[in-house]
């Protein structure tokens, strides 16, 4: 027979701990719930004969209490302690994306019964943040097959520093996307107020966006040229340029009361940040005769 002892004051992980194995995967399987001295204490009674198909689920179960019970609050921890200079609501956007991306990244990820053997945390890659689940996974099967019982607490502050380094890495990268999406914001928010600050030069705009590539015409149809020469440097001077970059240059130089999109393909980024900056003056157009004459010359350059 094999026992195994997990304390614990945690009602949530109580709960959460007597429902998982109350459906565990394993005949021959029974536990207890006491009180002694200051814990909980949930004793787990193995009197099958396969050790490690009992260690496996064991394992898996106090994995999933730890993801379920635990997780938010040490990411919590962890962003007051290597980013308190953030405010609160800050703070708060950047442990919700955190937990959302670390969701996404596990939502197809089961904890297996067979992990491979225990490695350093360096042989993963900085975004494989599905792979702390296994992380978890197995200094939990590494501990329980030493020991015969877990302060649960303890075992989480002091032995999952793998699983740790790699929510840190997580929430470094989160706070690094938070980063460029407010400062992106900011960039669009200064753009639109330059561009109500001024009248149009030109009325109407035809942009032809066929596969990443911008083509502007006016509204004879007309080329309008897309080059470095029209680049207003007093107020994207410090910007690295693309072709899309000249093209919204342009509309910053042109400032035109309409803008026509012709998509030729699927709408992407640009096209996104075009109608973020430039709201109402924008349409979307798909099969008007302009459409359709750079459809088929896209059409014909494919064959």
């Amino acid at each position: 027979m094999i026992s195994f002892c997990i304390k614990t004051d945690n009602k949530n992980c109580i709960n959460y701990l007597l429902t998982s194995l109350s459906s565990i995967n394993l005949e021959n399987i029974v536990f207890v719930h006491k009180v002694f001295s200051k814990y909980n204490n949930i004793i787990i009674h193995y009197l099958g004969s396969d050790t490690s198909l009992f260690y496996n689920e064991l394992s898996s179960v106090i994995c999933n209490c730890i993801l379920e019970n635990y997780e938010s609050i040490i990411i919590h921890n962890l962003l007051l302690m290597n980013y308190f200079y953030f405010d609160e609501s800050d703070l708060i956007k950047i442990k919700n994306n955190c937990s959302l991306m670390l969701q996404k990244s596990t939502k197809n990820s089961l904890v297996q019964n067979s992990v491979k053997k225990h490695e350093p945390s360096n042989y993963l890659s900085d975004t494989d943040f599905s792979s702390r689940v296994s992380l978890l996974w197995c200094d939990i099967l590494h501990y329980i097959t030493l020991n015969k019982s877990m302060i649960l607490d303890g075992f989480i502050s002091f032995r999952i520093a793998d699983y740790i380094k790699l929510l840190d890495s997580a929430i470094d990268y989160s706070v690094n996307e938070f980063i460029i999406n407010r400062e992106y914001s900011e960039f669009i928010d200064l753009l639109k107020i330059y561009i109500n600050s001024r009248p149009p030069e030109i009325d109407l705009v035809h942009l032809i966006y066929i596969n990443g590539e911008s083509i502007l015409l006016d509204q004879y149809k007309n080329i309008i040229s897309v080059t470095h020469a029209n680049l207003d440097t007093h107020y994207l001077s410090d910007i690295s340029f693309s072709s899309n970059d000249y093209a919204l240059n342009s509309f910053l130089s042109l400032l035109p009361s309409k803008i026509i999109i012709h998509l030729i393909g699927q709408e992407d980024d640009f096209i996104q940040t075009l109608k973020l900056i430039f709201c109402n003056r924008i349409t979307i157009c798909t099969d008007c005769n302009i459409c359709k004459t750079y459809k088929l010359i896209t059409n014909s350059k494919t064959k």
